[in-house]
């Protein structure tokens, strides 16, 4: 097989998800991002944000009263034993099976787990395999 070559961190700047119920949707992220050691960048009133994902309300007036369509998002995990944690803690806290963790056919070493949040998006975590990486994260200082 020859070398595949992934980038992560240069095309997304941010995701903003607007959703019903802020609480429900607080504490499903909360648990998944806590086993994919990812933390609550912040919160305020009608939002949080973790990362490159900003959570809000509709009444927030980054959503301007609509709530988002339907979204497929795929986290990253560093093991599969972090895709199996993300799983039960996604059902433990709201979610819904949408995939039981396993090996995809996506590419050899793919294995992922889905499920459905609060508001009905297709949240992923996924382990490639073992990757060489040239840094844990794009880290930026303003």
């Amino acid at each position: 097989m020859e070398t595949q070559e992934l980038h992560r961190g240069r095309l997304i700047d941010h995701i903003q998800l607007v959703v019903r119920d802020l609480s429900a949707a607080q504490t499903f992220y909360a648990a998944v991002f806590e086993v994919l050691s990812i933390p609550i960048g912040g919160t305020g009133d009608g939002f949080f944000w973790a990362d490159e994902l900003f959570v809000s309300t509709p009444d927030s007036k980054a959503a301007q009263g609509a709530l988002t369509g339907r979204h497929h998002l795929a986290f990253q995990a560093r093991s599969r034993e972090m895709v199996d944690a993300f799983y039960k803690a996604a059902l433990a806290n709201g979610g819904k099976d949408n995939g039981a963790p396993g090996e995809r056919a996506y590419h050899p070493g793919y294995y992922a787990a889905f499920v459905l949040d609060p508001d009905g998006n297709n949240i992923e975590a996924v382990y490639h395999g073992e990757a060489n990486r040239s840094a844990p994260s794009v880290h930026i200082t303003f």
